[in-house]
């Protein structure tokens, strides 16, 4: 049931309800979040963290990092500046209405290998994801529910090793995430364990997860999320004694330091699809117009190309070839997908959602489970259908304390994409973990932003 209103289910009504059951097979960081029209950019969303019980644990506390973009109850409401940006392209947002697209160029780059392995020195610290990052400045840019000037404290001892879940919630920002005074070393990547790196920044597109490990020393330190392109930031502060808190301003100079993407990532071998050779390959090449703000993949929006065929089964390759000047983060769901370097010889990450840079082509492999969606996960530039949240009313504004399951253990090799039943311990005791989540119907034109200015949204 992963999926989008009118592919894998009906729309929950306004005033109704859903229980969704399903098995828990892998453990990580998840977030959970509508598909209906601007729901998510009203702050319908929540975290699912799923406990590996084989976890070494080698970590004192975690806490659970949310960014987000906002503006509703502050200036316009999401569905008017999408409506906006429908009718008057990037004009709306302050900027010359454009083409996105690279019609008239060259797109054979024959010589030229655009593969993960081949751009990461092309890509400028600065400006990692292009020159155009974003389409919408929002008034806040908020982390755990709170902007900057009233942020959220996550506290410690001195000398923990802290576990941060990142999770990159927003509409339409890329958040550059960096602790004044310490380095990060991410463990997981949407979920999925990866060796561990080290650096100073890590770069998060919208709906990517991170898990990054930090020793934490004495004082009181900002948690700087800065949203990539738009000159604003978020702000938390990590609190392990007294002291004075960072201004909202604060811009600890890790922001300027090593930044860790993709490109860094290794999947452990527990997780690593393997060298299979791949029996399908399909390319979906992606474009737009700022102009008409018209996206495609293959040509055609939403619901309007012939599916992508694949079997039951299969090693399926995705090449996604970005022809616009925009990046796009790319989301396949009920599947996580490995990224591929040139020639396959070093495994990428597995994840289920990644960044494609302007010009940029990257590679992805699945083993084919039931049918799910292809998306960008961009509400404000997917073009939409029935409007399926716009008769209801928002009485209450509020993200959920993480929801926390257990996991029967990680999955290994190619069955971890597909899921499944969990295994057995012991006498046979079952160590399968069947959620239960009941969602109910909501409409979301009305309510305010008090709780996300005061406290959390």
């Amino acid at each position: 049931m992963d999926g989008v209103p009118g592919f894998t289910q009906r729309a929950i009504a306004p005033g109704a309800g859903f229980l969704y059951e399903f098995t828990v097979p892998d453990p990580g960081t998840y977030f959970f979040h509508p598909h209906a029209g601007v729901q998510l950019d009203r702050g319908l969303y929540g975290v699912l963290i799923v406990e590996d019980p084989a976890d070494p644990g080698r970590y004192d506390r975690e806490a659970v990092v949310v960014l987000d973009d906002w503006t509703d109850g502050i200036r316009e409401t999401p569905n008017r500046i999408l409506a906006r940006l429908k009718a008057n392209g990037m004009e709306h947002a302050g900027m010359p209405g454009m083409d996105h697209s690279m019609a008239g160029m060259d797109h054979d780059m024959a010589g030229m290998d655009h593969e993960m392995a081949g751009m990461p020195d092309q890509a400028k610290p600065a400006t990692p994801l292009g020159d155009d990052p974003g389409d919408i400045r929002y008034p806040l840019y908020l982390v755990n529910g709170r902007q900057a000037r009233s942020p959220a404290t996550l506290s410690a001892r001195p000398g923990d090793r802290v576990r941060l879940r990142i999770v990159n919630a927003a509409a339409d920002t890329a958040f550059r995430l960096a602790l004044g005074g310490h380095r990060l070393t991410v463990t997981h990547a949407d979920g999925y364990p990866v060796h561990p790196v080290t650096g100073d920044a890590l770069l998060l597109a919208m709906g990517e997860r991170y898990d990054a490990i930090v020793r934490v020393q004495d004082g009181v330190f900002p948690l700087v999320a800065v949203a990539e392109g738009k000159a604003a930031q978020g702000l938390a502060v990590i609190r392990t004694n007294r002291g004075t808190a960072p201004r909202a301003t604060a811009n600890p100079k890790e922001l300027r330091r090593r930044l860790l993407t993709v490109h860094d990532l290794q999947a452990t071998p527990d997780v690593d699809l393997g060298p299979v050779a791949p029996q399908r390959s399909h390319r979906l090449v992606l474009d737009g117009n700022m102009s008409t703000y018209r996206w495609t993949i293959n040509g055609h929006t939403m619901h309007g190309g012939a599916p992508l065929k694949v079997r039951l089964g299969e090693r399926v390759r995705l090449v996604f070839d970005n022809r616009s000047t925009m990046f796009h983060p790319m989301h396949l769901h009920g599947h996580t997908f490995q990224v591929r370097r040139t020639g396959d010889r070093v495994p990428g990450p597995r994840k289920d959602t990644v960044i494609v840079r302007p010009t940029e082509r990257v590679v992805v492999d699945f083993d084919a489970g039931q049918p799910r969606p292809l998306d960008a996960p961009l509400p404000q530039r997917l073009p939409r259908g029935r409007r399926d949240d716009d008769r209801a009313r928002l009485r209450a504004l509020t993200v959920p304390a993480a929801c926390r399951l257990a996991a029967p253990g990680r999955r290994t090799g190619p069955a971890a994409a597909v899921g499944g039943e969990g295994g057995q311990q012991g006498g046979g005791q079952d160590l399968r973990n069947l959620a239960r989540v009941q969602a109910a119907g909501v409409d979301l034109l009305g309510g305010t932003m008090q709780d996300a200015v005061e406290g959390g949204h």
